[in-house]
């Protein structure tokens, strides 16, 4: 399960992070596309060093290494406008990449260096309301092809919808609005937490 960032700044943020990480946290995106590169040198300083191993950067990738971060994410441009070649070298360098994509097509044809893909909203989203599909994922995802890439279901994922997804046939679910908009965020996450781990 992947819990990402909210995109706006919360109030008592890292410490909530890291008390998440505490309770089983395993893989946290940072998603701050309004970030300089200073706001994300500020942000990924303040995540406790114990953590970084477990940390995906969506924007300003070079600063992952200085960082000792493994993970890049690609957005859909962004995956676009890069090379194979250039892929090719973050996984010699020993990252872990990770992309999102709308369409199974886009799925289908998508290059080995990436080791999971976001696809959706698969439900209405929770931080963007009013942003639905209207492909019917249980019938896009039994034309699946691609075995290589994981598929993490992402939009609108609340522990009531968890299984849903996981029975369409995606292989992971990955978390924003269900957190970040709970009253009680520890404890939504340890309950969805425990949801995935009986699938």
């Amino acid at each position: 399960m992947i819990l990402i960032s909210n995109p706006i700044a919360i109030t008592n943020e890292i410490n909530t992070i890291h008390a998440l990480f505490e309770n089983g946290m395993e893989l946290f995106h940072i998603r701050k596309s309004e970030f300089t590169e200073f706001e994300m040198e500020v942000f990924v300083s303040a995540i406790g060093l114990e953590f970084r191993n477990q940390l995906s950067l969506h924007s300003h990738h070079h600063l992952a290494k200085e960082f000792g971060i493994h993970r890049i994410h690609f957005t859909e441009k962004m995956r676009t406008e890069t090379s194979e070649e250039s892929l090719k070298k973050w996984k010699e360098k020993g990252f872990k990449l990770s992309t999102s994509i709308h369409c199974m097509a886009d799925f289908e044809k998508l290059s080995d260096a990436f080791d999971y893909a976001f696809f959706g909203p698969v439900f209405e989203s929770i931080s963007k309301p009013n942003y639905a599909s209207n492909l019917d994922f249980r019938m896009e995802l039994k034309q699946r092809k691609n075995n290589k890439t994981a598929l993490v279901a992402v939009g609108g994922i609340t522990s009531e919808r968890i299984k849903a997804a996981l029975e369409y046939g995606f292989d992971d679910v990955a978390l924003l609005g269900t957190i970040w908009n709970s009253s009680n965020t520890i404890e939504n996450y340890k309950l969805c937490q425990q949801i995935v781990h009986l699938y």
